[in-house]
């Protein structure tokens, strides 16, 4: 009985979601294009076109970065086969074209809607669909069992609070998550939830974000900037959400340690704006990485000439795709929606670059990551901003401290790598000789 209202909602909720589109478009223009694929219309490829094409779903950019090596993987595995990689935000697309460019193809994944779903699948005849970490959508699933498409839920994670939401719909929630033909789980505990509510061949292989790898010219870039600003002391913090940037200035203003800089990075870029101009209330000095270039003349291999003014309190990171830069730019980091209850996000690239980190209460979307970053010394968890200031300060004094959690960030992300390999020898066998 769920399925038909589910359907039906959608005819109801489909012209509302187009004018959320042109709404967001007055902030980031991108909503307001290609929307025919929203609903399965696409050029799709030529009839001719018979590789096999393996659909990766990856809704935004932390989806997309997370994808990158398990998308360069299949193509080495499987040089004869395409990739189509579908997004939901504007930001993730821009982001796998700016990762990918011409190696893969891409698309908008259509609302779930049967029909549209059907006309996707029509256009693009893919062999195998990937669908990453938490994105459950039951038109989309039924259309691919109906298709004869094998569908994976990969990188897949289950948080306690989505498993007590998911389980309230019993038999309807149990006949979703067995419609995937696979679903290659995170953690011992994302699996266990998984097969709980019914999924069905489910395998543990790990966080393929431990395999993210920064292209080396962001280190590059990163201690260019760090020579700009100096030996003064300097923490970023990270992907921070809605609300969020007014409690990490909160903790910048109580934590005490002179000539101190923020590095403030919001995750979404349409709030740049909104975030300067918040700076600005509090009467901080600002300047916008978009304005401040020193790396071209480390480039050329000489001592960087746009040094950052000593004035400057908070250094806005205004650009996309240079977060390992930040982190290599910073003493310490904080990962940000987590002073909030929004879950958290991604701390494993922080520990790539080997930075210690600070991370609020609520990750309930990265619980086990954090969990064992915190058992190894590689990150701390704070409570809210007059804990977060006290851990910074207490940190950016205790060097040797700082040094350990340092080398513990490093050597926790390379203990965890290798979910890609064993990634795509699961995905491997499900593609057509």
């Amino acid at each position: 009985m769920l399925r038909p209202i589910y359907n039906a909602l959608w005819w109801i909720v489909a012209p509302l979601a187009v004018l959320r589109l042109l709404i967001r478009s007055r902030r980031e223009r991108g909503y307001r294009e290609h929307i025919g694929e929203r609903f399965g219309y696409a050029p799709g490829r030529l009839p001719e076109d018979d590789a096999p094409l393996i659909w990766v779903h990856a809704v935004s950019v932390g989806e997309t970065r997370a994808a990158q090596p398990l998308i360069d993987a299949l193509l080495q595995a499987r040089p004869d086969a395409r990739i189509l990689l579908t997004h939901m935000t504007p930001s993730g697309r821009a982001t796998g074209e700016q990762i990918f460019g011409d190696r893969v193809l891409r698309s908008f994944l259509p609302y779930d809607m049967p029909g549209a779903i059907r006309r996707f699948l029509r256009t693009w005849r893919p062999s195998l669909g990937l669908v990453m970490e938490t994105e459950v959508w039951p038109a989309l699933i039924d259309e691919c069992r109906r298709a004869d498409v094998p569908l994976v839920l990969t990188n897949a994670r289950m948080s306690a609070r989505s498993y007590r939401r998911a389980a309230k719909f019993g038999r309807a929630t149990r006949e979703v998550f067995g419609g995937f033909s696979r679903v290659l789980a995170q953690s011992p505990s994302d699996a266990e939830r998984l097969t709980a509510l019914g999924a069905r061949n489910v395998a543990v292989l790990g966080n393929l974000k431990f395999d993210m790898a920064a292209p080396p010219e962001l280190a590059v870039r990163g201690r260019a900037w760090r020579a700009a600003i100096g030996t003064r002391p300097v923490w970023v913090a990270a992907s921070t959400r809605e609300g969020e940037e007014e409690l990490v200035l909160q903790a910048f203003a109580a934590l005490a340690v002179e000539d101190a800089l923020l590095i403030l990075v919001p995750r979404h870029p349409q709030r740049f704006d909104e975030v300067a101009a918040l700076v600005a209330k509090k009467g901080l000095r600002c300047e916008r990485r978009s304005a401040w270039a020193p790396d071209s003349a480390v480039v050329a291999g000489r001592t960087p000439g746009s040094s950052l003014p000593a004035d400057v309190t908070v250094l806005l990171g205004d650009s996309m795709g240079e977060l390992a830069a930040y982190y290599a730019a910073s003493d310490l980091a904080f990962i940000g929606g987590s002073l909030l209850p929004l879950g958290g996000q991604n701390l494993i690239e922080a520990c790539a670059v080997g930075v210690p980190v600070l991370i609020g209460p609520h990750v309930f979307n990265f619980t086990q990551a954090t969990a064992d970053a915190v058992a190894v010394g590689a990150a701390v968890q704070v409570q809210d901003p007059a804990d977060l200031a006290r851990v910074l300060r207490e940190l950016f004094v205790d060097r040797p401290r700082r040094t350990a959690m340092g080398a513990a960030a490093s050597a926790f992300a390379a203990r965890h790598r290798g979910a890609t390999a064993r990634t795509v020898d699961v995905l491997t066998t499900l593609l057509p000789e």
